[in-house]
């Protein structure tokens, strides 16, 4: 898959670009991560981007110009290209929309700075704005090495067991179980047996279990989203039960 970025700072990217699974997706051509800097696309002599506000106010925004060319010209390479923005405006990502940008037939992020860029870029040339949350960070570009990293471990070949990804929190609509290794015991913390039983059922059987009560103590908004079925009801039901939990469902 092939990424565009408009950044001021292309730098930045070498955090994840250069290490790690990124690195990895990097170096095994699953990944191709292409930078455009919209002050090579500024037409005054200071190669200046960003300009004060109409209506006055603290702060500078980003220019329609060189935003727009930037763009244009990363659209030129990703011709069928998806803008993505980067905002605490946007809608918030989560797994199923990772997973939706995948198999898009390429991107273009878009990260913002200052105070932020000149509404009409959003309105002509952006097809989706996302956000990591209700926070505000200095620029997109954090923003969008999260989501790459998170794209980067779904594709394909770049993990070293492509099913970690599977196992992964909220690939399902729930939060992942515990995981243990040696040793068995830690301080008089004993790995739960069935772990060490191999009988695989029975081990599918409370990870899923353990996903369920986790994701209900914890994230009860995920349990809400879910039509849970007969098993996963009586799964749910043991474990609050395991916990002495006052609650059934």
């Amino acid at each position: 898959m092939r990424i565009d970025l408009i950044t001021l700072f292309p730098q930045m990217f070498d955090a994840v670009s250069k290490y790690g699974v990124v690195g990895r997706a990097v170096q095994n051509k699953k990944l191709d991560l292409c930078f455009w800097n919209p002050r090579d696309f500024a037409n005054n002599k200071h190669n200046s981007v960003d300009d004060r506000p109409y209506g006055g106010g603290p702060g500078m925004v980003m220019q329609y110009q060189p935003v727009s060319d930037a763009i244009d010209t990363a659209k030129k390479q990703n011709k069928n290209a998806l803008v993505i923005y980067l905002s605490p405006q946007g809608n918030s990502i989560n797994q199923q929309e990772l997973n939706s940008l995948l198999c898009q037939d390429g991107l273009i992020f878009l990260n913002g700075r200052y105070e932020g860029i000149d509404e009409r870029i959003i309105e002509a040339k952006v097809d989706r704005e996302y956000s990591l949350g209700d926070f505000v960070l200095s620029g997109g570009e954090l923003a969008s090495m999260v989501l790459i990293d998170c794209m980067a471990r779904l594709m394909p070949g770049v993990l070293g067991h492509d099913e970690s990804a599977l196992q992964d929190s909220f690939m399902e609509g729930l939060l992942d179980c515990p995981h243990y290794t040696r040793p068995e015991v830690v301080e008089d913390l004993k790995v739960p047996d069935v772990l060490l039983s191999g009988d695989h059922k029975a081990i599918k059987r409370w990870r899923l279990k353990q996903s369920l009560g986790r994701s209900y103590l914890r994230r009860p908004d995920l349990i809400q989203k879910l039509e849970l079925t007969s098993e996963q009801k009586v799964l749910l039901n043991e474990y609050l039960d395991e916990i002495n939990h006052s609650t059934r469902i």
